[in-house]
């Protein structure tokens, strides 16, 4: 098979997409995170699209914690399986909104296709380069 030495590698692998996506969702949570209560009741009013209209400040504040200590829980491996669950019902929810607001699967393609990922590395565990396996 061409290329199948790489296999001896999935650890690796593992560690480098944690290390990407936790990097990436760090950068994105921690505007949302910081933002205060003004921005997350703007991000928490995407709950809507769920049906649940109550405490939008407290769901937004909810999207970013899960978005910066979920890239942090990825990139050490660090209750990684719990990390996993809060950023797929995120992107869940960020899919959602995007949807429920008509902007159609352009717009949500991005929060479906993290999700995904998300979800695979729920089962698929962090690896054993993480924190988590020590």
């Amino acid at each position: 098979m061409i290329l199948g030495f790489l296999g001896k590698y999935r650890d690796f692998g593992l560690l480098v997409l944690r290390v990407g996506l936790g990097a990436m969702f760090l950068w994105h949570g921690a505007p949302k995170l910081l933002g205060g209560p003004e921005k997350w009741e703007k991000l928490g009013a995407a709950m809507s699209h769920v049906g649940v209209h109550a405490v939008p400040v407290f769901w937004g504040f909810m999207a970013g914690f899960s978005e910066f200590f979920g890239g942090l829980g990825l990139i050490l491996g660090l209750f990684f399986r719990p990390a996993c669950i809060l950023l797929t019902t995120t992107m869940a929810v960020a899919a959602s909104m995007h949807l429920g607001k008509g902007e159609g699967l352009q717009a949500a393609s991005h929060a479906i296709e993290d999700g995904i990922v998300f979800l695979s590395l729920l089962f698929i565990g962090p690896g054993k380069y993480s924190i988590d396996k020590k």
